[in-house]
């Protein structure tokens, strides 16, 4: 029998993502009518004490996070963005969830044994790579020691506490030259925009742990890059 679901994870892994203050365009992107796109999934992978604080919004843990990589600055598309752990499904993975725990091991180096599957998300289109993303939401039962496995590939891989992604002075919205824009986080020396955002903003939008913020913040991406040493290629569409 599966271990229940952490009661503080409970929201997230059981109601529909929502974009209640319509600033979160990952949501609704969808293939364009006949494009071949190719299979990926992403782990959306929190960890933190299994026990909920009973005097924390939404019983958020003090010690919970939520694992994510930034990507090397050398790779062709979204070099140095961070990224959930994930990629391209191959033929012999169990599904998507199979496949977000085998590239979550390739990249970081995670036991997937110590990791509780919790929900399957609807799949999300990302242009300009043509893959069709499914997130795959889990809880990091018993914790491993994480790194970069990869450095080709990976430049860094982080456990970034949730309650400095929630934190109000490190949200704001970012304007990308070709005209996107989106949720942005500031945590732990990296800039944390596009697919990755917009994923956990929608998240955070129904989990009960969120703290009111300022929509208008808004700022340009290429100068909000430029605060952690990062550059954005104009030709690159936003992940």
């Amino acid at each position: 029998m599966s271990a229940p679901v952490p009661e503080w994870l409970r929201a997230v892994s059981t109601t529909r993502l929502t974009d209640p203050h319509q600033i979160n365009p990952v949501l609704d992107r969808q293939a364009p009518p006949g494009l071949h796109t190719r299979l990926a999934s992403v782990l959306v992978l929190f960890g933190g004490a299994r026990e909920a604080d009973p005097l924390a919004l939404g019983g958020l843990p003090a010690n919970a996070d939520v694992l994510l990589t930034q990507r090397a600055t050398t790779m062709r598309q979204h070099g140095g963005q961070v990224a959930f752990p994930g990629g391209a499904a191959d033929p012999g993975d169990d599904g998507p969830t199979g496949t977000a725990l085998r590239e979550a091991r390739e990249e970081t180096g995670l036991e997937p044994s110590g990791v509780q599957p919790l929900a399957v998300l609807p799949e999300i289109f990302v242009p300009p790579s043509g893959f069709d993303v499914t997130p795959v939401l889990a809880y990091w039962e018993t914790p491993t020691t994480v790194g970069i496995q990869d450095t080709a590939e990976v430049g860094r891989v982080a456990r970034v506490p949730l309650h400095t992604l929630l934190e109000p002075d490190n949200r704001f919205q970012v304007r990308h030259p070709l005209g996107y824009q989106g949720p942005a986080f500031r945590a732990d020396g990296m800039l944390v925009w596009g697919f990755t955002a917009g994923i956990l903003a929608a998240l955070f939008a129904v989990s009960g742990w969120e703290i009111p913020w300022d929509l208008k913040d808004v700022r340009d991406l290429d100068t909000a890059l430029a605060e952690f040493g990062e550059g954005v290629d104009d030709a690159v569409a936003p992940r």
